[in-house]
């Protein structure tokens, strides 16, 4: 029996050393830089969300075929290409994006860029939703298979109410908030949207309806009215599409590359893959500039961590980044990148606090994404210049707090509680028991109190008073044009303008080129076995997660069962 149980132990410690060396080894087989053959043409396939943090990198040939570009790679992969006399040609192959309608304006606008080096730029479609049509009308030329279909149908909104739902089973969510737009809450309280939402929402589908025909007509060569009216009558079949002039071309994939191959004057096509394209790239100059991201809902945690690198953006996680920037004297500037529909309210506190101290250090910029609504839009008021995109969702700037009360829900199922407690407000927090006038009273002042704590802060990161800010505020959320307009931004672009504007605050020469360092790094999943941690938080946060990409897609669930003071955004947008 003792050596059975010795020959099991000495066989699962080979297994495993065998295990580590074959890991490592796979690493360094990863790590080698591809070759670029001449005349090559990259061939960008896009699938699933554009990412603004790295996921986790699996040095497998299936893995990383599989693996999401972020909107910084896909930024670089086009600028090195368009300069690079070994790329001839850029093929587009979207398919199921998942991006939001700001990151769809950066990619757009890269592709224009990398347009203007006079190479050629075509699009091959499958399955084309609005996304992949409105990326691929930056191409020289559209291809879709002769039966498929390119569904562009015009756009939607929908907000769900879960009101009904709570009251059948006994359970409510009470919700306090300050702000005539901050109806964060609704979806808990009510059974319709407010006026205030409505108006909203309106707004944003006016807007992104508009830059979805405007891009299309100028694309396409066509009038305005005229697209207007053919987009609304979608979807349609490829063989339709190319009548009415949205595509160029139907064929095979196949015949595709045949035709470039002519176009090129070339005996085959060598193509490239992105990814191996982006690691064959070296530096892209002397110039440091940290691209500090901060993704996702705001949250109080400790630390990121995890396989799945969608912990959110979480306090201190993020106090680190900004410290290591701070203090690494070969980084000469800050692009603080922010996609988040805000979170708690302390933890946004904290970040802000630290990034004021990162602003005295070097020179920072503020890059809105798709996101940088509430706790996103108040971690950006250190003072420094804000860039967003026409299409950005910002602003929101309110507060509000929400507790369940589970009484209803426990008499069905038989649960009986008896309290005791000291203090007038001690079960403010409870979810046996509904708040009494008292202490909604309390509650209700230190929210309005938070309130005007962000509104402050605002005024202050913008320079004006809080008489000129307050009205903007009442948890509004604004688009990046009229945030522009009204103040709450400085610039509208992207990265590029990101970046033109922090060279001038860093006396970087503009013709001068910028290596872009991503905060947090990239990471291996043989970094991430090592660092993983397997306690209840990161368990949590996994289970959290798994809801937010189902049934409550989007929704900031972490921050609503963590409880307290919350900045978030008051509705979900997904193109559809």
């Amino acid at each position: 029996m003792k050596k059975f149980v010795l020959g099991l132990i000495t066989g699962i410690a080979i297994t495993g050393f065998i295990g580590i060396i074959f890991v490592f080894a796979l690493a360094r087989i990863g790590d080698r830089k591809p070759v670029i053959s001449d005349a090559s043409t990259l061939v960008l396939k896009l699938e699933g969300d554009i990412p603004e943090q790295s996921p986790v990198e699996i040095q497998l040939p299936f893995f990383e075929s599989q693996s999401q570009s972020t909107v910084e790679e896909l930024w670089r992969t086009l600028r090195r290409a368009a300069a690079d006399p070994k790329i001839k040609a850029v093929v587009l192959m979207p398919r199921g994006v998942g991006a939001g309608w700001a990151k769809l304006e950066e990619l757009h606008e890269n592709l224009l860029a990398f347009k203007k080096s006079g190479k050629r730029l075509i699009a091959f479609l499958r399955n084309p939703g609005t996304r992949e049509y409105y990326i691929a009308t930056a191409a020289d030329k559209i291809y879709m298979t002769p039966e498929d279909m390119l569904d562009v149908k015009g756009l939607r909104a929908e907000v769900m109410f879960v009101k009904g739902a709570l009251e059948k089973v006994g359970a409510q969510i009470e919700v306090e908030h300050v702000g005539r737009y901050k109806d964060a809450g609704d979806m808990f309280t009510r059974t319709s949207m407010t006026p205030e939402s409505r108006d909203v929402l309106n707004q944003i589908i006016d807007q992104f309806w508009g830059d979805m025909v405007n891009t299309v007509a100028a694309a396409r060569k066509k009038s305005v009215e005229d697209v207007r009216l053919m987009l609304e009558d979608g979807p349609f079949l490829a063989r339709e599409a190319l009548a009415k002039g949205l595509i160029d071309s139907l064929k095979f994939e196949d015949e595709m590359y045949g035709e470039l191959k002519d176009r090129l004057k070339e005996k085959e096509i060598q193509r490239v893959s992105h990814r191996d394209y982006l690691k064959s790239l070296g530096s892209d100059g002397k110039n440091k500039i940290a691209l500090i991201v901060g993704s996702g809902e705001i949250t109080r945690a400790s630390e990121g961590g995890g396989l799945g690198g969608n912990e959110g953006l979480t306090a201190g996680g993020m106090i680190k980044q900004l410290r290591l920037v701070g203090n690494d004297a070969s980084i000469k500037g800050v692009i603080l990148r922010v996609d988040s529909p805000g979170g708690d309210g302390i933890a946004s506190d904290d970040i802000l606090h630290e990034v004021k101290v990162l602003s005295k250090k070097k020179p920072l910029v503020i890059s809105m994404s798709d996101l940088a609504a509430s706790g996103g839009y108040f971690i950006a008021m250190s003072g420094d210049p804000i860039v967003a995109y026409p299409n950005t969702l910002t602003g929101s700037i309110g507060v509000l707090f929400g507790r369940l009360n589970l009484r209803g829900l426990y008499d069905k199922i038989g649960i009986n509680k008896e309290i005791i407690s000291r203090g007038k407000y001690a079960g403010l927090d409870s979810e046996y028991q509904p708040l009494d006038d008292a202490t909604r009273a309390k509650l209700r002042g230190q929210i309005e109190e938070f309130y005007k704590g962000f509104v402050t802060r605002v005024a202050e990161g913008r320079r004006r008073k809080y008489e000129e800010m307050e009205p903007l505020a009442q948890g509004r959320v604004w688009l990046g044009s009229q945030a522009k307009q009204n103040g709450l931004v400085d610039e509208l672009g992207g990265l590029d303008k990101a970046i033109e504007i922090l060279k001038k605050k860093a006396n970087i020469p503009l013709n001068d080129g910028v290596a872009l360092v991503t905060y947090p790094p990239k990471r291996s999943l043989l970094e991430v076995l090592m660092s993983s941690r397997d306690d209840s938080a990161t368990v949590e946060m996994k289970i959290q997660s798994t809801l937010e990409k189902s049934v409550l897609k989007g929704f900031p669930i972490r921050s609503w069962t963590q409880g307290g003071m919350l900045k978030v955004m008051p509705f979900v947008v997904e193109v559809k």
